[in-house]
C-alpha cells in the first residue's frame, strides 16, 4: 500500500493487488459500527478470501449491516457452506442479473455488474479493479505462480458520497426487481432516473490542504444504457490535452475508434505512449481480437508492452503527471456495451507519480515490448485467429447497432 494523499480529510491510498487490498479491507470490517455495503463481480471463497468473509460474519454477529451484491455471471452459485453461514449470521446477499437457462444467449443476461464497490459506514470507499479473488488463484487456470497484478483506492472525504448513493441505489433496485417485479415498476423507474442523474454529474470534488495542496477526485460510474462511454470520454479528454505522456495499463484492450484515433493523434505529435496489456492467454476473443489494432498504433510510435508475469487485471492510466485513473472499466466493447464499471479519475501529482512509478516497474520488470518488424510477420495461422476473434466482435457490434 503506497502512503495516502491526505488533505483536509481527504485521503486517497493506492492499493495494490489483493495482498494489500484484503488486509486493509478486513482491517476497516472490523472496525465497522453500523454498514458494510459491497459489490464485486467475483466473489471467490478460495484461500485468503475466505478471510475477508470471515471478517464479513465478525461485523453482522455484533450488530453491523453487511450487504453484498455480485454479479450472476462472474460468481456463479454461493457454496453451501457459505450460503448457511451467511444466512445465520445475517449477511444480505443478492445476484445482480442471475444468468438464466439460456444464460449468455438471452438478453437478459447481456447487463453485468463489473464495478468493484466497498462502502464501510457511509466514510469510507474502495474503488478499482480488484475482485474477491486470491491473487495466487485463478478459477479458470487454477494455482499462479506469481501474483495477478491489479490495482485499487481507498478514499475518505466527500468522494464517498457518491459512491454511498450509488451503491444504496442498484441495491435497491435489484431487490425491488427481486421481491416485487412489475407491481413496483414505478419505483423502480424513478429509482433508474435518479442513478442516471447520478451518473451524469461533472463536478470535481475538491478538497484545501494545510499547505494549499489541492487534490481533485471523481468517481465516473458507468451503465449499459444511457452513460457507457462516460470513462472512456474521460480518458479521450486526458489523451487529447496530453503534452509530454500517456501511460495505460489494461487487462482486455480493443479500443473504439475515437480511442484509437486519440491515441495515434498522442503520438504523432510527439506525446510519449506506453500501453501494457495482457500478454498471457486467457480468453480466445480478448486476447485474439486485441492484436489486429496493434498496427496502427504501431505505426503511430504508440509502445506496446505486454505483460508477462501473470494475469495483468488491472485498469490504470497516467497522463502528463497529474492525471490519473484507476478502476474496473476495460477499454473494450465488452465493458462498454454489456457492464456497470466504476473508475476513480485523480488530478494529483502526488497519487499520479505513484501510479507511474508502478506501471514503468511492472512495464521495465514483466513487460515484453511487441517489435513492430516481429508483429508484421507473425505467423499467418496466428493473424488468422486474430482476425477471426476481430471480426467475431465486430459482428457482435454490428449485431447491437452501436457503433464502436
Amino acid at each position: 500500500m503506497q502512503p495516502g494523499v491526505s488533505v483536509h480529510g481527504h485521503a486517497l491510498e493506492l492499493i495494490k493487488g489483493a495482498r494489500e487490498y484484503f488486509p486493509a479491507l478486513i482491517r476497516d470490517i472490523d472496525l465497522a459500527r453500523h454498514e458494510v455495503r459491497l459489490e464485486t463481480y467475483i466473489f471467490d471463497f478460495t484461500a485468503t478470501t475466505s478471510e475477508v468473509a470471515q471478517a464479513l460474519l465478525r461485523a453482522t454477529r455484533r450488530g453491523v449491516k453487511v450487504s453484498i451484491l455480485v454479479d450472476g455471471f462472474g460468481t456463479g452459485t454461493l457454496p453451501r457452506q457459505w450460503q448457511q453461514e451467511f444466512a445465520k449470521a445475517g449477511v444480505e446477499w443478492q445476484v445482480y442479473a442471475p444468468v438464466g437457462r439460456f444464460g449468455l444467449l438471452s438478453p437478459r443476461g447481456w447487463r453485468r455488474l463489473h464495478r468493484k464497490l466497498c462502502l464501510i459506514d457511509g466514510h469510507i470507499a474502495y474503488c478499482g479493479g480488484i475482485n474477491l479473488l486470491d491473487d495466487f488463484h485463478d478459477p479458470h487456470h487454477g494455482a499462479l505462480k506469481h501474483p495477478r497484478w491489479d490495482f485499487c483506492v481507498r478514499v475518505t472525504g466527500p468522494l464517498v458520497h457518491d459512491a454511498y448513493h450509488a451503491v444504496h441505489q442498484l441495491w435497491w433496485r435489484v431487490k425491488a426487481v427481486r421481491d416485487v417485479g412489475q407491481r413496483e415498476f414505478n419505483a423502480a423507474w424513478q429509482a433508474l432516473q435518479s442513478s442516471r442523474a447520478l451518473g451524469a454529474e461533472t463536478s470535481y470534488l475538491k478538497a484545501q490542504g494545510e499547505a494549499g495542496h489541492r487534490v481533485r477526485a471523481r468517481l465516473l460510474l458507468r451503465d449499459n444504457l444511457t452513460n457507457r462511454t462516460r470513462i472512456e470520454r474521460a480518458y479521450r479528454k486526458a489523451i487529447g490535452e496530453a503534452r509530454s505522456e500517456v501511460i495505460i495499463a489494461n487487462a482486455y484492450f480493443l479500443p473504439g475508434r475515437k480511442m484509437r484515433n486519440a491515441l495515434v493523434r498522442a503520438a504523432r505529435r510527439g506525446v510519449r505512449v506506453v500501453l501494457l496489456l495482457q500478454g498471457r492467454y486467457e480468453y480466445f476473443l480478448q486476447y485474439h481480437a486485441a492484436r489486429p489494432v496493434y498496427g496502427m498504433l504501431l505505426a503511430a510510435g504508440v509502445e506496446i508492452h505486454e505483460y508477462a508475469a501473470s494475469f495483468l487485471h488491472a485498469k490504470v492510466a497516467v497522463i502528463d503527471g497529474h492525471w490519473a485513473t484507476v478502476g474496473s472499466s476495460n477499454l473494450d466493447p465488452i465493458s462498454v456495451l454489456l457492464a456497470r464499471e466504476a473508475n476513480v479519475v485523480i488530478e494529483d501529482a502526488r497519487f499520479a507519480r505513484q501510479l507511474r512509478e508502478e506501471i514503468l516497474q511492472a512495464t521495465q520488470r514483466d513487460g515484453v515490448r511487441v517489435d513492430p518488424m516481429r508483429y508484421a510477420s507473425r505467423p499467418w495461422p496466428q493473424r488468422a485467429l486474430d482476425w477471426v476473434a476481430y471480426g467475431m466482435v465486430r459482428l457482435a457490434l454490428a449485431l447491437t447497432g452501436w457503433r464502436y
